[in-house]
């Protein structure tokens, strides 16, 4: 398409040869003369110098770093992503059901509906309209699916699970499997079995991460808000309430009855502990440990920066007499 029709879809301004086809994206390194790139920072105006992009994206203070033909926008990676779906190329399942799916007589499937080959919709499954079950997809009982959701290939929705309008769940995650519960029997010299008998809540535009597993509560739903965002391998404990907006990075495990806010971002490979509150607009960075309730909105950090071995492990032996040095200090403070 001409530039002049991105800028005309997306309302931003224009400067310069607005004519020019575009027929996809790319980083201003490897951009041909037809692709539209994208300057996110001045840092690299370098590269906007030796790039052949045929246009380019940038902020309105910053037009005069090139005469490209490009696009004006205050958030230049806004822009980005909204471009960016003109020219996904990921393909769009047909409305057509796979013979070889199975579907329950008592299932309701709307209009529009895809399911793929190998796909099971259990009895008083509900499938709304132009939603899409991938490949090898099980939708248990009573399950919900709501109107335009994408279930990828070989996800698991348990009995009663509820997925809301506009959801993106990718291959392999898991909504509903039983919350880890169990009490240990003294008689027997076993672990009892704790019934988690209610079910997973998952609001509209949200989106799940391939191999995420969201466990169904014993004593309440574990909910998830409308436009939440979990990137791959997150696990959600039993009973716990993530709040509208929050973002969570990959391998990040939070455990049960666990209540986090709106509007949160949350790194990568965090853990949090059970029981817990984190108010809105927290922070948490990459591979912290929350042991605590969080009860002001900010950023948080945990653990150690990186350092050469040598010193990390001396450094190990100087926190194991901190205890020890602590005392020493009080009892100094007491003496004066």
């Amino acid at each position: 398409m001409k530039l002049s029709d991105i800028a005309e879809q997306f309302q931003l301004e224009s400067l310069g040869n607005t004519d020019v086809e575009i027929t996809g994206i790319a980083g201003l390194e490897g951009a041909s003369e037809h692709q539209i790139s994208f300057l996110f920072s001045p840092n690299y105006r370098d590269l906007l110098a030796d790039s052949q992009a045929g246009a380019v994206v940038l902020r309105p203070e910053d037009a005069a770093l090139t005469d490209k033909p490009r696009l004006l926008s205050a958030n230049p990676r806004m822009a980005w992503a909204r471009i960016a779906s003109l020219f996904d190329p990921a393909p769009l399942a047909m409305p057509v059901i796979a013979p070889s799916a199975v579907i329950s007589d008592t299932a309701s499937i709307g209009q529009g509906v895809a399911i793929g080959a190998g796909a099971v919709i259990r009895s008083g499954a509900r499938i709304e309209d132009g939603a899409h079950i991938g490949a090898g997809c099980y939708i248990g009982e009573s399950a919900k699916i709501g109107k335009d959701s994408r279930i990828k290939p070989n996800v698991v929705v348990y009995h009663d699970v509820q997925v809301g309008e506009s959801c993106i769940v990718h291959a392999n995650a898991v909504l509903g499997a039983d919350g880890f519960g169990f009490e240990f029997d003294a008689d027997t010299g076993g672990y009892i079995k704790i019934p988690q008998v209610f079910s997973v809540i998952v609001g509209d535009n949200v989106e799940i991460g391939a191999g995420t597993t969201i466990d169904r509560g014993a004593l309440n739903h574990t909910t998830i808000g409308s436009g939440c965002k979990l990137d791959n391998q997150v696990q959600v404990g039993h009973g716990t309430s993530i709040d509208h907006h929050t973002v969570i990075s990959g391998c990040t495990a939070i455990a049960g009855s666990t209540r986090i806010g709106s509007y949160c971002l949350i790194g990568g490979a965090v853990g949090i502990v059970d029981n817990i509150e984190i108010v809105d607009r927290v922070e948490i960075t990459a591979m912290t440990l929350v042991s605590q309730s969080i009860l002001e909105p900010g950023r948080y950090s945990s653990g150690t920066g990186l350092m050469p071995g040598y010193e990390w492990k001396r450094s190990v032996v100087g926190f194991r007499k901190l205890d020890n040095i602590l005392k020493r200090i009080k009892r100094l403070e007491s003496d004066q």
